[in-house]
């Protein structure tokens, strides 16, 4: 039988999850809407709406298993929004594609850190309502900064290695666009391999670190 708590924890949890994964993805398009690329924005994925980000594994699937499991963070994804980067590029150079790629973990560390300068507020909640809020503003720097780090990795498809690409482009670095091109096949494999291995440890590392520092 679930406690008045239990459920308040999972609510933050779920809440907290859904903004940082639906705001990661809205950034994006956002971005690229503002250099001229309105793809996002006809598809009516700029909308706050949860209902039109929704990966059936990614939003549901995924965090559940992890949640009725018992891991100790829920992880998971929304649906990409559609960007056309050729638009981008030609309007705003490849500079304005860098920051198409790095708007979702841009938004997802600006949410981590304003959650934890007024998580403190909330440190010893009095009533139910104030409790539920210093859960959420916890998880959200979790969360935020976990989605962060993860994306920033080197493997495509992940946030990182596009900007990567894009600067390799930009600055003519031809070794960096040749390297991540040809990994771009089995980036997947690669990154699954991170994930299922110790090495997931190394490559989170600096989230522990962060989350450490904002929660201190």
């Amino acid at each position: 039988m679930w406690s008045e708590l239990d459920i308040l924890k999972a609510a933050a949890m779920i809440l907290a999850l859904m903004v940082a994964i639906i705001g990661h993805e809205i950034m994006h398009g956002y971005v690229a809407y503002r250099f001229g690329d309105d793809t996002a924005k006809n598809a009516g994925r700029l909308s706050p709406n949860p209902i039109v980000h929704i990966d059936p594994v990614g939003t549901i699937i995924i965090p559940a298993l992890l949640y009725f499991s018992h891991a100790p963070f829920l992880f998971g994804w929304a649906k990409p929004v559609p960007v056309n980067i050729y638009t981008v590029v030609r309007n705003g150079g490849y500079k304005a594609a860098v920051a198409v790629a790095l708007a979702g973990v841009t938004w997802n560390f600006a949410l981590a850190a304003v959650s934890a300068a007024i998580f403190p507020l909330f440190d010893h909640p009095g009533s139910l309502a104030s409790a539920f809020v210093g859960m959420f503003l916890m998880y959200s720097v979790v969360y935020n900064v976990v989605l962060g780090v993860f994306n920033l990795w080197p493997f495509p498809p992940l946030d990182g290695a596009n900007a990567l690409k894009y600067i390799g482009l930009e600055y003519r670095w031809k070794g960096l666009v040749d390297l991540i091109t040809k990994i771009e096949p089995v980036g997947m494999v690669l990154l699954i391999v991170v994930i299922a291995t110790p090495l997931a440890d190394w490559f989170f590392l600096p989230a522990q670190w962060m989350i450490n520092l904002l929660l201190r």
